[in-house]
């Protein structure tokens, strides 16, 4: 085991000594300092390792409490909050861990895991048990609060949405914040009931709590579910005479609202009559829709309203451009991709491997590997560095076009950033080389897959 001051001692004495050269001190340095940063390493990795073990018996073991008393383990809250976040459906197993860890002498529970088990039991419909121990804590966060009632939503059980909401403030000492509201008003929308969400909404204003983007958006959302886009537009031109303008436009409302609904083609009319009058939704709803877009396949369309609403002036984002270059490769519109990657360059922004490997696997299947070898010379120069996957796609699609020579030099780059190639790249390579006549090649590549796995 790695003993620290051995180092430094060793270090100190080099550091004193008139005939020791500069650089050897240096590299005595960088050897503590990289020997520091693996334990460090190792005891995250052991920790987390803990976690998960613990959360795969909470899950799994039936004798579970039995089974932890027999684990050398010091049960702190982070320890019970990490276990807690990943078991979120379990909701009677993560009750028993936190009784039990409860039962520990050096565990005292924090706010924290009784939110984060508030959170699970709420989600696995475990209310009884739920409401046992949201009584031993003396006040619940707004955030607890609102996803309670969200559960209860969607669910369908809007009674109990309502009164969780009428006794937040007696009962569970948490304000009824706009946030409160808008997951109040999400319930009612849940199970349709409108007028009860119109009541709300005038409740809201009489206390002086001003809407904001959600309440907007769970109500439009409610309707336009319900197939009511009338309805929703008089909703928005309602709020606007009242003097609560939406902080976005009521258009783009709309067009997210049929969206979330699913109707797919009435969003694309509405969009196509906004770029017609010169009006462009926002970069959000943009994405929106070119996402919806694009999962039904219709990237031709995709492509024209993206177009459209770059000569309006939309400054499309990063995750715009995550949407179209893959969808113009899917079609073969590989001088579209390249047209919309550099618009991102021109942006200002720095291409990341998901948006430059799209176009390097497209190239190679049109069987342009000069051009993609090039392109991918260009991209580690000016855009992020390549990373595994896209090393890998890279190798796997040079052995799908016979170029096992190039497969094997982009192996071993890979090897020299640190990145550790999958078997099946080792495999297909050194028998691609073997039948190519390429045996001295092929040996090397294996000797290197016996160094790296040292088998």
């Amino acid at each position: 085991m790695f003993n620290p001051a051995r180092p430094i001692i060793f270090h100190i004495l080099i550091r004193n000594s008139p005939s020791s050269p500069i650089f050897t001190r240096l590299k005595t340095l960088t050897t503590i300092t990289a020997h520091l940063q693996n334990r460090t390493t190792s005891k995250k990795d052991d920790y987390f390792a803990v976690v998960h073990h613990i959360s795969a018996i909470v899950r799994r073991d039936f004798y579970l409490e039995r089974t932890l008393n027999k684990l050398p383990i010091s049960v702190t809250s982070g320890l019970v909050y990490r276990v807690l976040r990943t078991c979120p459906n379990s909701g009677t197993e993560s009750l028993r861990f936190f009784n039990w860890a409860r039962s520990r002498p050096s565990y005292q529970p924090t706010t924290l895991e009784f939110e984060e088990l508030l959170k699970t039991l709420a989600r696995t419909k475990q209310f009884q048990q739920m409401w046992k121990i949201a009584h031993q804590m003396q006040t619940l966060s707004p955030t607890v609060v609102c996803f309670i009632i969200d559960e209860f939503g969607k669910h369908g059980l809007v009674d109990q949405a309502v009164e969780v909401f009428n006794k937040a403030k007696s009962a569970l000492n948490c304000p009824q914040t706009i946030e409160v509201y808008n997951s109040l008003l999400f319930a009612l929308c849940e199970v349709k009931l409108f007028h009860g969400a119109y009541a709300l909404i005038r409740r809201m204003i009489r206390k002086g709590v001003a809407p904001n983007k959600r309440t907007y958006s769970v109500l439009v959302n409610g309707w336009c579910a319900s197939g009511k886009m009338r309805e929703a537009q008089d909703f928005l031109e309602e709020m606007s005479r009242r003097g609560f303008n939406p902080p976005v436009r009521g258009r783009d409302l709309l067009v997210d609202g049929l969206l979330n609904a699913g109707y797919l083609e009435a969003a694309k009319e509405m969009v196509r009559k906004m770029t017609k009058k010169g009006c462009a939704p926002d970069v959000e709803t943009l994405n929106s829709m070119l996402q919806a877009v694009c999962n039904a396949g219709e990237t031709e369309f995709c492509i024209d309203i993206y177009n459209d609403v770059c000569r309006l002036g939309v400054s499309p984002n990063v995750g715009t451009y995550k949407i179209m270059i893959p969808a113009a490769c899917k079609e073969g519109r590989i001088d579209e991709a390249f047209k919309i990657l550099h618009r991102s360059i021109e942006d200002g922004h720095r291409p990341f491997p998901s948006l430059y490997a799209p176009i390097i696997k497209a190239l190679c299947r049109n069987g342009q590997f000069d051009d993609a070898f090039c392109f991918f010379s260009d991209m580690k120069v000016k855009g992020h560095p390549p990373n595994r996957p896209v090393y890998t796609m890279l190798i796997t699609m040079c052995g799908r076009g016979g170029r096992f020579v190039d497969a094997a030099n982009y192996l071993v780059e890979m090897t020299e950033l640190n990145l550790t190639p999958i078997s099946r790249c080792f495999d297909m390579i050194t028998d691609g080389l073997k039948n190519c006549g390429k045996h001295d090649l092929a040996r090397k590549i294996e000797q290197l897959e016996v160094s790296l796995r040292g088998v």
